[in-house]
């Protein structure tokens, strides 16, 4: 890949997005789970959090399967190594960090509004935080593979035809 990234770049950056964004998913479910209990009355806890809180959690569950997603179609983009593979890895890994950087946005306004807030939450919030730096470094990397076709077997340039009118339109044959 271009400027000397290669699998060996991109992978650990995978393993990392996918301990993050499952850590995060994780604790978010905690406390959506025990937000909802406190809100039908099952706990006498009260809710975690403050007024961005309900707004915050579920962003940052989506974000995280958007991510966990984004480092599936990764993984399979490094086991095939191909331009089509290639596609697919960098669009998802772009809705990911665009949904990331909207969990970022909120956990910003969340350690804003400061009151209210647990461990849990805290924790939430600075790994959204860190994972918008992670997405936007895997999202280059994913990326740099376009820019160079570097490595990549059936890039345009490195068609191996035997068939020297491969691929000539159907219109000059008639």
């Amino acid at each position: 890949m271009a400027f000397g990234i290669s699998k060996g770049m991109v992978a650990p950056l995978m393993v990392i997005n996918f301990c993050l964004y499952f850590i995060a998913a994780c604790l978010a479910g905690s406390i959506l789970n025990r937000n909802l209990d406190a809100n039908i009355g099952r706990n006498d806890d009260p809710p975690i959090g403050n007024v961005v809180t309900p707004v915050f959690i579920p962003i940052v569950l989506v974000a995280c399967m958007a991510g966990l997603a984004s480092v599936f179609a990764g993984a399979h983009h490094l086991r095939i190594w191909r331009t089509e593979s290639l596609a697919a890895a960098a669009a998802t890994s772009l809705i990911a960090w665009l949904l990331t950087l909207l969990a970022m946005g909120l956990a910003c306004k969340e350690i804003h509004t400061r009151y209210g807030r647990s461990k849990r939450l805290k924790t939430v919030e600075a790994f959204m935080i860190i994972l918008s730096l992670f997405e936007l470094l895997y999202l280059l990397a994913t990326h740099a593979g376009s820019v160079t076709h570097e490595g990549y077997a059936n890039a345009p340039g490195h068609r191996a035809a035997k068939n020297p009118t491969y691929g000539t339109p159907a219109a000059t044959a008639v």
